[in-house]
């Protein structure tokens, strides 16, 4: 059906939702209409024109954002300055001569603070942070400094000097977390690939430098160099004094190294230098050691874990160690503890530690297969006394005072079983052990250590001296005994 458009009028126009008619407005009043639409639509317009050039310059990329400026701001929260206090005693040239001459037994010294600088990075939320063991090595007092102004103590737990690695605890309340770096794979480097040194270089807080892995196996021509150094990583990005101890980082924000030097000509000219960082692997290593029920619990468990990403696989067993008799086999991958899952070392090693009077039961995966073992844990003390018959504890500091030694280097001898190794060797209750296989003794872990590398009837050189009484003008010579363990 066809429709004459000129049969329409529009003074009788019929609204279809509600079918109601209206008529024609008068000519001004759709004169005005047409304006206030024709104004709306260009104030439309113009809103999504500017919607749109905000989208797009919001979409836009800030050239600026890098990855070396990504990575950076992953890291800096996990980087901490570290500044620590030592004591220093020392003696004047007259104190020999009232003490030979006046007979002054106890000539007082004298005592003189030092300052040091240094960084740090931290490697869980629970407050655990790696730095070098020269940065803290002797200080009576360790304050950090994160990158938001707030300040701890911290607590040194356990170093190892060959590789120049400690381990730090903040002292914080319960509760408290922080951000943690990642640790790149071992052996995950490039040489030429872009790496950042960042830390706290001459006291001045936080900084990061930028540079490239100029080598992978690198050290530094000191000559007669004490520590393990024939895998140092070298890089260009500038590290200098203060820089010890903070973290060299990849481009994804992954710890590759750990600061620890700068090597320059002896000469007049200052140059650039270039820096060294004790590499990924090695610092895991250390941390596999660290975080053991051996040094954190004083539970001998004579297994190790592998450090960083990726499953927590054993790497070594000891023999006759309470993880071998639990049948635990190196290349193991431990997954359960207690019912647990076993996500980090740490939190593995916090499982373990906690199994102190009761058996750990473990699930781990060997090749296709799963295999449900127990370990029984046993306290470090009970092995010493088992294979010598020396019943130790650590001197205090109050102790040690009252006994004119120095704290944290001796053990003191609280029983001594009859017919028993040391008993043979004529120990006697109240000497301290000093050393054992020229090893200092400062806590029962070095002793523990010794003895579990040795088999039953070999020989251990075992070192003590009986300290004088209090005010006595003696002096305490230690001696060295030779005894077989059981």
């Amino acid at each position: 059906m066809s429709m004459n458009l000129k049969q329409l009028n529009p003074d009788r126009l019929t609204d279809h939702r509600t079918g109601a008619q209206s008529s024609s407005s008068s000519p001004s009043s759709s004169f005005s209409t047409g304006t206030r639409t024709r104004t709306t639509m260009r104030i439309l317009s113009s809103i999504m024109v500017l919607c749109l050039t905000a989208f797009c310059r919001a979409a836009e990329p800030d050239v600026r954002r890098d990855a070396a400026v990504i990575a950076t701001e992953q890291v800096l929260p996990c980087v901490v300055n570290i500044a620590t206090e030592s004591v220093i005693e020392y003696h004047e040239w007259y104190d020999d001569l009232l003490r030979d001459f006046y007979g002054w037994s106890h000539v007082p010294g004298r005592q003189q603070k030092s300052v040091s600088l240094g960084s740090g990075v931290i490697i869980d939320e629970d407050g655990y942070v790696l730095t070098n063991f020269h940065v803290v090595h002797r200080a009576n007092r360790i304050q950090v400094k994160l990158w938001d102004g707030r300040e701890f103590d911290a607590e040194p737990l356990v170093a190892t000097t060959g590789s120049d690695v400690a381990l730090l605890k903040i002292k914080c309340a319960p509760g408290t977390k922080f951000k943690a770096i990642k640790l790149a794979t071992d052996d995950d480097l490039l040489l030429g690939e872009t790496v950042l040194a960042l830390g706290n270089p001459f006291g001045l807080g936080g900084s990061v430098t930028k540079g490239i892995l100029s080598s992978k196996n690198r050290r530094p021509s000191t000559g007669n160099e004490p520590l393990d150094v024939q895998d140092w990583l070298q890089t260009d990005a500038a590290i200098n004094p203060g820089n010890s101890g903070g973290p060299l980082v990849n481009l994804r924000g992954e710890l590759i190294g750990l600061n620890v030097a700068v090597y320059r000509e002896q000469s007049g000219e200052r140059g650039l230098g270039v820096g060294f960082s004790i590499p990924v692997k090695q610092v895991s290593a250390a941390l596999s050691r660290f975080f053991s029920p051996e040094v954190t619990a004083s539970l001998w468990f004579g297994a190790q874990l592998k450090a960083g990403p990726g499953p927590l696989v054993v790497t070594s067993v000891q023999p006759r160690s309470p993880a071998a008799s639990a049948e635990l086999k190196v290349g193991d991958e431990l997954l359960e503890i207690d019912g647990h899952k076993a996500q980090s070392l740490i939190g593995c090693n916090r499982l373990l530690s906690a199994a102190t009077n009761r058996p750990a039961a473990l699930v781990v995966s060997r090749g296709r297969e799963r295999a449900n073992l127990t370990v029984h844990l046993k306290p470090l003390g009970e092995l010493i006394r088992e294979r010598l018959g020396l019943t130790l504890q650590p001197v205090t500091p109050q102790e040690a005072q009252h006994l004119g030694i120095r704290s944290g280097e001796s053990l003191f001898v609280e029983a001594v079983e009859q017919n028993s190794p040391a008993g043979r060797a004529h120990f006697q209750r109240g000497c301290l052990l000093t050393a054992i296989d020229g090893q200092a003794t400062g806590n029962l872990l070095p002793v523990a250590e010794v003895l579990t590398a040795k088999e039953k009837d070999e020989t251990v050189r075992l070192t003590a001296v009986v300290p004088p009484p209090p005010g006595a003008r003696l002096i305490a010579f230690p001696q060295t005994v030779e005894v077989q363990v059981r």
